[in-house]
């Protein structure tokens, strides 16, 4: 073997080596290698040839190597073994002798030793250094404005460090070394790129090539911006919504943990307009010279000396900065008027430093409105108000050249602070965070006013003046230094030193003085200097302030403010802000009012606003559809309502003629073309969102222009008017006008929901009303933008509310699903700061200017954060703003009481929480105020809602207020509980005693006392820190409030809902008695519907108890009974035990559902809370009324059974008689020994029957006279009435009673009666009346009886007590006058013909349980047995069949029949017509009007009763009209009867009896509580019974096939009719007694009640009907009335009856006749159209019926349609 041994060298390749394929390999750094070739000295060829081999390297990786072999020409095949080494790592691997080998998995950059050996050759060594790997995935970790953080992945190999080099422009910047894989280089410039380099650096000294990154420094803006948080808004900017929203920050105190956190907790404060804004930093240094935990202190000077100023501070102008930059204009527009509200300065120009430009922010300063008094107005006491973008002020800058000692901002504030107060309107270097570094504010111009007060003893200035403040050195700020020198009367400019670029100063198109201020005292300030400036400016001693060492700050602030005053006063060169944008426009500063969006919004604003000169007539030309038709349109709905002024009119041809009126109004309003102004103002507010916005706000703004001036003038002409007292009518013609002089975009609003209403009048294929069906949606897209919707026209004192609804309809289709709200809204008197308070609360814009005092009512909404859904439980907080009470402007009028209380019902009920602004000092007015208050939460107390309230007592500064005013909470509580006393009593709810009795309220947390807004005198006064903080610890409480909320409207359209109702309702005069809306409604509906499932449940129950209490008791006493109690009385004891027992069971289950419904968050349960004792005591008296019921027919049970015991005596003694004889008869049979024939059998046992019934005594049966039993118990009944009623009854004998059909005639004169009724109901109707209402008794009666005697059983006493109850029950409620002799009569009647069927129902019974009868019905059957067992035949199969025919079959059939009717009202109740009382009279309705037949509402009327059960009826025979609905349950019983009887005779198998009788006993006793079996078919089976008893079961089961059968043929064969008469429980009464409900009917149309449960304590019905439907006509002309209930009860008409003894009663007050009843007025309009529609159709009819003449048709009845009729059920019904 040969072995050739390879070392390294230094050289990369030489003559022994080549190197191949390398091209395009580059190398960082290299070391070559050389390679010595020899010979193993003991090695040789095996061919005996020795020879050099060479080796050829191919690529050298960074983890590989590729070389080859020199191969031999030999046969021979030779394997290569290759070793290699490193100091760190060994390998080795075997190859075929190829011409290439690839080693793989090596270390980069290591030294490697390779040994090749060649079997039986040579050994090759070879030495190859890897190439050492770059650092991978190289990334920026962090970025800021001067410094980079990279980190990278540590490559393989044995690295040492890595090598970092930053290069700009191809220049190195720094080089680093680092053992780490991550890296931050500092010191960098921001905005800059940069490219940095980083290699490897091994152990072994090699580098790898660099990995290569670019990235770039932020800029300082973008630095700022990230480190606040505000990088995404600085292209996606804040919107109002977005710092609007409410949020858990909203309601926290948290202390600030990061930087990210400033910005939103500046705007949260400075939103509520607390003047503390600016001071926003995070946890400050100072904490660390606290006291330690122990309570010891230590003196530290050095620790001390060593506390850095504050933790994270920001410099307050960089945030503003910022928040400018990062926000839309709108956002900027709100920031300044905050800004400005807090006497802060707010930017002129903004600069961005990434883009050096700045910006004049002229759009952002638009909102600032400013009042105060020029020295012109002092004496008269007026005042200007102006637009402060728009007035043309003296502007006076300051400015910085160079350094400076004197703190500039600091010198301004004092400037403008007099000596009483001082406030910082500029950040300075002593405020708190105001010596933080600016890094992005340099160049900001800052923009402040003096505003005189017309006081000289505190007027600073005489005359208003603008201030100006430009951040940073002016040399760096040309642009902006320019601007200001062009705009400034006077420029200040503070300078010390340096005359480098003074030059700067000097420029000959500056229009501004120049005054140079220093400070001599500082020891930079240079005399030379100042003079060389001076100089070259030409100025004078007068234009330089300097501060010497004799002067104070106070000393030198006099002197300035001296020479501002004289600048001002010596200047004429005055301009607006408005005029600053062309100066901007020449130097290339940005005017942010120039955006396109901006130009078109003001494009299309002046578009509409520019030809404004006569705001009165303009109001009338351009929108007139919300003038006088408007407001004619709003008298008459009011009057549709309240029906003030009907007088002696018929009231229904009144209400058409109001209809008529109200449709010509809006055919006027179709007729009149859209102005041209409104054509404009439709199509701006369709543009898109921006554009539309802008266009809203520019509105906004010169409408607000218009009106202010012509306002102004206004009130100067009634101040000279008011001079001279003679010209009353004059000044009141300017009083109206100061009123109307008003113009706003609500005004625009008003006429677009005017226009979209009677569009609604056009036919619905018109293209007018199609053109205008968007708007809703546009409008309900600006309540999204933040613009706020009028609810409450201000003008007209209406709502609009078809347009309304149809924009919250919208507005809930673009939330969806996210549309869960709840409301706050305030009340209170005029002009006490509600506006202020809730855009000071919320940060909303509530219209606050002078002269713009709310009218109506606004809502607004705004957004609740996703993470703050949870705790609120909705997603929009809505706030109504409302006018004030005891407007001076309304209280001339008459029903200025009447409109405060509309108001305040209406903004109560659709609040959740309600702010009530009240003042302690004005206790007249606050006692107005709060009688208005309480009469609004009284009400909605009454229809389940109860708002919480928060009392506000604004101007109480005093730190003790709370404690002070104990007293005077005691006096408001006080004052509150005899309100509502009053309120009570007028609304006729007395019990309501206190304020606590109405709402839930606190004396001690519901008050606020919240002191003034100002802190100080205005204009120059900030708004007062404690006014703001007050208010957002208020703000805390109500949204804390608003998260305890049971929100009554829970979503948007149950608010639009709410709305609809709740003014609906306020229209009537008398509002708790005409309140309810749809969300009511189906509260109720559902809880009835609950109701209904469990009293059906409860029914369902104690019917089958009862059903299987007959059955034991049935079969107690025989084989088949369950019981060891022998005494048939202690049993029913046990029984009624037993029902007691299951009954409370049911009662407190019931009662318990009932709690738990009340307790559910959802299904506005709190909106029926007033019913919850209703259906408590329903629940109570349906388990009396079902405990009677039980316990009668237990005892029934029981008596007949008790009566039946003798007979079953006398039957099994002589059966087993007749056993007997049989037996003996047998065996002298068979002792004869002769076989005998069946005839010969037949005439033994004939012959043995007759001798064995003569030896038996048979005493025929006693029947009872029913009569006499029935007399008892009536005279009974009859006996409380008095003697008269007993000599009534003594009159007449029983038996002649009921056998011809009862007719009443009345006693006494038709005169007398005549005196006792009204003038409109006739004689003939009075008759009439009492004879329906005795058909419908006796047709009760007869169901009764016809029951009883359907169940074969015998007679007994109850039977008859239960007819004679629902004979009281029903005369009762029938509103008719009963006398004694009609009672009695009709008592009598039904009695006689009810005996007369019991009668013969007792002596069929006694008939049918006869023994002498029962022993012949089986005679045959005992002659068959006789012949059986003499003859020895087998009986098993015979047995078995009759056992099962005799026994089993009529016992399963009575099953079915007794299960059936609970089945059938089970399906029938899953109907919907049957879920409630409300569902049933609108299905029945329904189907009555698609019927179009007289006759049927005819009978419907007429005969109610019978036409409702029919009804159903028909609906049952519909719904079971196929056999298979039937059969279904059928079989399930059958089936379950078959498996009961299968497992009886398995169990009685089992018990291996030694006899059939005991087997067959065995089985009965199983099935004795669920089958009731024939004891006398048992007892007939037993006779003669010789069967084996394994056969007989086997032959048992067999029949039961059979039998199944054979009953199923029989129940398909019978007909549905039929088996409901054999039905137990009668699924038709069930379902009646269900529907119709306690049977009460309105006093007035006799409409039937619809109240749920049975024990309910008022009565009412959801839809009325004309009174001639019920047979009523006036007496003089014959004529059927077409008064409707539900209108007589608001109008001033009158009544009698024999209820009101015949005397006129007011039809508004009829609850004090009728108190169980309420008559509420129809929900609409239009609600009663159903009735209107068939009385106008069936006219004619109705009059022939009635034997009256047609009644006059109102022309609005005639125009009616049919489906208007249906619409109108749906609406009644309140039916999706």
């Amino acid at each position: 073997m040969v072995v050739i041994i390879f070392k390294c060298g230094e050289v990369l390749m030489n003559e022994s080596a080549t190197m191949e394929n390398l091209e395009g390999e580059e190398f960082f750094d290299a070391l070559g290698g050389s390679i010595e070739s020899g010979c193993n000295e003991e090695g040789g060829d095996s061919n005996g040839s020795l020879q050099s081999d060479k080796v050829t390297l191919h690529c050298i990786g960074t983890d590989t190597v590729s070389f080859s072999l020199a191969t031999y020409a030999s046969p021979v095949r030779y394997k290569l073994h290759i070793d290699y080494s490193s100091n760190t790592h060994t390998g080795s691997m075997e190859t075929e002798d190829c011409s290439c080998v690839d080693v793989e998995g090596l270390h980069p950059g290591t030294d490697y030793t390779f040994t090749i050996t060649r079997i039986a050759e040579t050994v090759t060594t070879l030495s190859v250094i890897t190439e050492p790997v770059p650092p991978e995935a190289i990334r920026v970790s962090d970025v800021n404005n001067e410094s980079l953080s990279l980190q990278w992945d540590v490559p393989t190999g044995e690295v040492e460090s890595f090598i970092v080099a930053c290069c700009s422009n191809g220049e190195l910047v720094q080089q680093l070394n680092t053992e780490t894989n991550t890296v931050t280089i500092s010191s960098l410039r921001p905005g800059v790129h940069y490219a940095v380099h980083v290699s490897t650096q091994l152990r072994n000294g090699r580098i790898s090539k660099p990995a290569v990154i670019s990235a770039k420094t932020m800029t300082d803006l973008e630095f700022q911006l990230e480190d606040l948080g505000l990088k995404d808004y600085m292209i996606k900017k804040i919107s109002l919504s977005k710092i609007l929203e409410i949020d858990e920050k909203t309601i926290t105190d948290q202390p600030l943990n990061c930087k990210s956190e400033i910005p939103w907790y500046f705007l949260k404060k400075l939103m509520m307009v607390n003047v503390t804004a600016r001071s926003v930093k995070l946890a400050s240094g100072c904490d660390l010279v606290k006291d330690d935990a122990s309570g010891t202190t230590k003196l530290d000077l050095m620790n001390l000396l060593n506390i850095p100023n504050s933790g994270g501070t920001l410099n307050p102008l960089d945030l503003i900065t910022a928040l400018f930059l990062c926000s839309d204009g709108f956002v900027q527009q709100e920031l300044a008027l905050k800004m400005s509200m807090c006497q802060y300065s707010v930017p002129l120009l903004l600069p961005n430093s990434d883009k050096e430009q700045c910006t004049l922010m002229l759009w952002a300063l638009r909102g600032i409105v400013k009042k105060y008094r020029p020295p012109a107005l002092s004496e008269s006491k007026g005042f200007m108000e102006e637009r402060i973008v728009s007035s043309e002020l003296p502007l006076i800058s300051f400015v910085r050249f160079g350094e400076c000692s004197l703190s500039k901002s600091e010198i301004l504030n004092k400037l403008l602070s007099n000596s009483q107060q001082y406030h910082d309107t500029f950040v300075h270097h002593n405020m708190e965070c105001g010596d933080s570094p600016r890094k992005i504010s340099n160049g900001l111009a800052e923009i402040t006013w003096y505003l005189p007060c017309g006081n000289k003893n505190m007027d600073i200035f005489s005359e208003p003046v603008a201030i100006a403040n430009l951040r940073g050195d002016i040399a760096s700020f040309e642009t902006q230094f320019s601007f200001l020198c062009q705009t400034s009367a006077a420029v200040f400019v503070f300078f010390e030193s340096g005359l480098s670029g003074f030059k700067l100063l000097n420029h000959q198109n500056y229009k501004s003085q120049i005054f140079l201020v220093g400070n001599v005292q500082s020891r930079t300030f240079s005399l030379i200097d100042m003079q060389e400036v001076a100089s070259q400016l030409c100025l004078t001693n007068t234009n330089i302030i300097l501060k010497n060492k004799h002067m104070n700050d106070a000393d030198f602030v006099k002197c300035l403010r001296k020479t501002v005053s004289d600048a001002v006063d010596n200047q004429h060169n005055k301009i607006s802000v408005e005029k600053m944008a062309s100066v901007a426009h020449e130097l290339g500063v940005l005017v942010e009012e120039d955006s396109a969006e901006c130009q078109a919004g003001k494009k299309n604003a002046e578009a509409i606003t520019a030809d404004i000169e006569n705001i009165l007539q303009y109001k009338k030309d351009q929108l007139p559809l919300r003038g006088q038709i408007w407001s004619e349109l709003t008298c008459l709905e009011k009057e549709e309502f309240r029906l003030q002024k009907v007088g002696s009119q018929n009231i229904e041809h009144y209400r058409s003629n109001l209809q008529e009126q109200r449709s010509e109004l809006r055919k006027k309003q179709n007729f009149l073309a859209m102005s041209s102004v409104m054509t404009c103002f439709i199509s701006a507010i369709s543009n898109q969102c921006i554009e539309r916005r802008y266009f809203l706000k520019w509105m906004q703004i010169n409408l607000d222009n218009l009106s202010r001036i012509k306002i102004s003038d206004l009130r100067e002409l009634y101040k000279e008017k008011s001079k001279d007292v003679g010209n009353k009518e004059e000044i009141k013609d300017i009083d109206c006008q100061l009123s109307n002089s008003s113009l706003g975009v609500e005004h625009f609003f008003r006429e677009m929901g005017q226009i979209y209403e009677a569009s609604l009048y056009l036919p619905k294929t018109n293209p007018s009303r199609q053109q205008l069906q968007h708007l809703p949606r546009l409008c309900a897209q600006l309540l999204l933008d933040g613009f706020p919707l009028e609810l409450v026209d201000g003008d007209a004192s209406n709502i609009p509310l078809r347009w309304v609804s149809d924009v919250l309809s919208q507005l809930n289709d673009l939330v969806s699903p996210k549309n869960k709200i709840l409301v706050v809204t305030v009340l209170g008197v005029q002009s006490t700061g509600k506006s202020t308070l809730l855009n000071t609360m919320f940060g909303v814009q509530f219209a606050v200017s002078s002269g713009r005092c709310t009218r109506g009512a606004f809502m607004l909404l705004i957004k609740v954060s996703e993470d703050f859904k949870k705790d609120l439980n909705c997603d929009f907080v809505v706030i109504i703003d409302t006018e004030g009470l005891k407007s001076p402007e309304l209280a001339q009028l008459d029903n200025s009481h009447e409109h405060d209380n509309e108001l305040a019902t209406l903004v109560v009920g659709l609040s959740d929480v309600t702010i009530i602004n009240i003042a302690m000092e004005n206790s007249t007015e606050m006692k107005d105020i709060l009688q208005i208050v309480v009469h609004a939460f009284l009400r909605m107390k009454e229809v389940g809602k109860k708002p919480k309230c928060q009392f506000v007592h604004q101007n109480v500064s005093d730190v003790s207020a709370h404690e002070k005013n104990l007293r005077d909470r005691k006096l408001l509580l006080e004052q509150l509980n005899e309100m509502t006393r009053a309120a009570a009593k007028m609304e006729k709810k007395e019990e309501n005693k206190n304020f606590t009795d109405v709402m839930e309220y606190n004396p001690d947390t519901g008050n606020c006392y919240i002191p003034g807004l100002w802190n100080g005198n205005p204009p120059m006064a900030p708004v007062n820190v404690g006014y703001s903080e007050t208010v957002y610890e208020l703000k805390k409480n109500i949204i804390q409030l608003l998260g305890k909320c049971e929100s009554t409207s829970n979503n948007i359209l149950e608010f639009r809902e709410w709305i609809n109702s709740l003014w609906t309702a306020v229209k009537h005069e008398n509002f708790i008695f005409s309140f309810r809306n749809s969300l009511v409604a189906d509260a109720y509906m559902r809880l009835c519907t609950e109701y209904n499932k469990w009293e059906w449940e409860f029914k369902k129950e104690m019917y089958t108890w009862v059903t299987n209490a007959e059955t034991r008791i049935s079969n107690f006493g025989t084989v088949a009974a369950k019981t060891e109690i022998s005494n048939l009385r202690e049993y029913i004891t046990v029984l009624k035990s037993e029902a007691t027992t299951e009954l409370t069971k049911w009662e407190s289950m019931m009662l318990d559902n009932l709690n738990k419904y009340f307790e559910q968050p959802e299904g506005h349960v709190y909106l029926v809370e007033g019913y919850r004792e209703d259906f408590s005591n329903s629940i109570k008296s349906l388990r009396r009324q079902t405990e009677r019921s039980v316990f009668d027919q237990i005892t029934v049970a029981a008596d007949i059974k008790k009566g039946l015991k003798e007979l079953d005596k006398i039957r099994a003694t002589y059966t087993e008689e007749i056993e007997k004889a049989v037996c003996a008869l047998i065996n002298k049979c068979r002792k004869k020994q002769v076989k005998m024939t069946d005839r010969q059998l037949d005439e033994s046992f004939n012959k043995m029957w007759a001798e064995t019934l003569n030896t038996l005594s048979f005493s025929a049966q006693q029947t009872s006279d029913i009569f006499t039993s029935v007399s008892l118990q009536l005279q009974t009944n009859i006996s409380p009435k008095g003697s008269h009623a007993c000599e009534l009854l003594s009159k007449k004998s029983l038996q002649v009673c009921g056998m011809e059909p009862f007719t009443y005639k009345p006693k006494g004169t038709k005169e007398h009666i005549r005196n006792r009724l009204p003038g409109w109901i006739p004689w003939t109707d009075v008759v009439k009346a009492k004879q329906e209402i005795a058909d419908s008794v006796i047709s009760s009666c007869n169901d009764c009886v016809g029951d009883k005697v359907m169940r074969k059983t015998n007679y007994h006493d109850t039977y008859i007590q239960e007819i004679l109850h629902i004979i009281d029950e029903r005369l009762n409620k029938a509103d008719v006058d009963k006398d004694i002799e009609f009672e009695v009569s009709l008592k009598q009647h039904i009695c006689g013909s009810a005996a007369r069927e019991f009668q013969k129902m007792h002596e069929d019974f006694i008939q049918e349980n006869d023994p002498y009868r029962r022993l012949e019905k089986n005679k045959d059957k005992f002659c068959e047995d006789f012949k059986d067992v003499f003859n020895e035949r087998d009986q098993c199969q015979k047995k078995a069949e009759e056992f099962t025919d005799q026994c089993l079959e009529p016992a399963v059939e009575d099953f079915v029949y007794r299960s059936l009717g609970l089945d059938i009202v089970d399906k029938m109740l899953t109907r919907e017509e049957f879920s409630t009382r409300m569902s049933f009279q609108y299905s029945i309705l329904l189907d009555l009007i698609s019927k179009s037949d007289f006759k049927i509402f005819q009978n419907y009327i007429c005969s109610y009763e019978h036409y409702v059960k029919s009804w159903i009826s028909d609906r049952i025979k519909e719904s079971f009209s196929s056999e298979s609905a039937l059969c279904e349950f059928e079989d399930r019983h059958l089936q379950s009867c078959i498996d009961r009887i299968n497992a009886a005779i398995k169990k009685a198998k089992a018990e291996k009896t030694d006899s059939l009788k005991t087997f067959a006993e065995n089985i009965c006793k199983e099935l004795g509580d669920k089958l009731v079996i024939s004891q006398d078919a048992l007892d007939a089976f037993m006779v003669l019974n010789k069967a084996d008893q394994d056969q007989f079961a086997h032959w048992l089961k067999e029949c039961l096939g059979g039998m199944t059968e054979a009953l199923r043929d029989k129940f398909k064969n019978i007909t549905f009719e039929t088996k409901l008469t054999h039905l137990r429980v009668k699924p038709q009464n069930e379902i009646f007694n269900r529907v119709i409900g306690c049977g009460e009917q309105c006093p007035f149309c006799k409409i039937s009640c619809d109240a749920g449960g049975e024990a309910h304590t008022e009565h009412f019905a959801s839809l009325h009907r004309p009174n001639g439907l019920g047979q009523y006509r006036w007496d003089d002309s014959k004529k059927l009335t077409t008064d409707i209930c539900s209108s007589l009860v608001i109008s001033d008409l009158h009544f009698r009856c024999s209820a009101t003894y015949n005397e006129y009663h007011p039809y508004k007050y009829y609850r004090t006749i009728f108190p169980d009843w309420d008559i509420r007025p129809d929900v609409s309009l239009e609600a009663s159209d159903y009735w209107k529609y068939v009385m106008n159709k069936y006219n004619k009819e109705f009059a022939e019926a009635y034997d009256a003449k047609p009644a006059d048709i109102p022309a609005a009845w005639k125009k009616i349609t049919e489906e208007q009729a249906k619409e109108s059920l749906k609406e009644s019904f309140y039916i999706e």
